[in-house]
């Protein structure tokens, strides 16, 4: 079995063969059985454990586990830590063991670009990331892959961590700032893009001009909510997968609160990739993306870096 380190999982990975890949990926498909989730409890602290395996008929089998404490950022640590391991899925021998943070960091910012593909207007160019994270650094690179994005604004609940990835996306030459005023930001931009581990509402409905465009990447469980149920209201809803709609805070409050209801959600990435939902239909049109992440994804990334290592070989 191959040990493919953090340089090598990074090194192999790039928005321009991502995206492409995850829509091909939605397109194929693969069998991805309901996530297992464990609640973890040790000396006071508190977390999450999932472990989510996938098997296409490209002959990949993989298994994530990802382990989210968000109180780690008291520490100054990560709150997301995951590892992957890869398998031939017709004998089941170990191919290779690839970095799941370089994996899931860019298998979930690559989703939402490719739901933005479809979902944000074409002339979208202001950008507001909502974090400061390891998925929310990806976001503009992966946003600026489909959408003309010229201008990044960034809000964080830690002013700190906003300055710090707005000076980061400036030495990769975005014009990226780090703001204070979350409404007035959000008044600005064109793609909203929610990267947190919130657990209370962050984005309001009446902040959303027509036309925005409003993804929410980060929240993944019934207890996290990015943005509040009234954003729904007017809005245009898709989803990743058929999960969402059974895992996500953010849409089960919107369900409680009459919001939305869940016939009332358009479609997820298979029925975009494949032309059976719609997209964006004008250009005034509010449009949501939520996202929970999927075990496709992380087996399609996983198998592009250990595919990119055999071709270096």
């Amino acid at each position: 079995m191959q040990l493919i380190d953090t340089a090598a999982t990074r090194g192999a990975l790039s928005f321009e063969t991502v995206i492409p890949a995850l829509r091909e990926a939605f397109r194929t498909g693969a069998t991805v059985p309901p996530r297992h989730v464990h609640a973890v409890e040790s000396g006071g602290a508190h977390g999450t454990s999932l472990i989510m395996p996938a098997w296409n008929e490209q002959g990949y089998f993989g298994v994530k586990v990802i382990n989210i404490f968000p109180e780690n950022t008291r520490q100054g640590l990560p709150g997301l830590h995951a590892t992957y391991t890869l398998y031939s899925a017709r004998t089941g021998v170990p191919l290779a063991q690839v970095d799941g943070d370089v994996v899931t960091a860019y298998r979930t910012a690559g989703a939402a670009a490719l739901g933005a593909s479809y979902l944000a207007r074409a002339d979208a160019r202001t950008l507001l990331i909502v974090g400061a994270g390891r998925i929310a650094a990806l976001v503009a690179p992966a946003m600026r892959a489909v959408r003309p994005i010229d201008r990044v604004l960034v809000w964080n609940v830690r002013p700190a961590g906003a300055h710090a990835l707005a000076d980061a996306l400036v030495s990769q030459g975005c014009d990226a700032s780090a703001v204070d005023d979350l409404e007035a930001a959000v008044r600005q931009a064109d793609i909203v893009s929610c990267a947190t581990l919130a657990t209370r509402p962050l984005v309001r409905g009446a902040w959303l001009r027509p036309g925005t465009h409003l993804d929410l990447i980060g929240s993944f469980k019934p207890e996290m909510i990015e943005a509040h149920a009234d954003c729904f209201a007017s809005a245009s809803v898709y989803v990743d997968t058929d999960e969402a709609p059974t895992k996500a805070g953010d849409l089960l409050t919107a369900f409680q609160a009459g919001t939305l209801r869940r016939d009332a959600i358009r479609g997820n990435l298979y029925d975009l990739v494949a032309g059976r939902a719609p997209g964006r239909r004008d250009a005034a049109e509010i449009t949501i993306f939520k996202a929970v992440g999927s075990a496709l994804e992380d087996l399609t990334l996983a198998a592009l870096v250990y595919e990119d290592r055999a071709a270096r070989s």
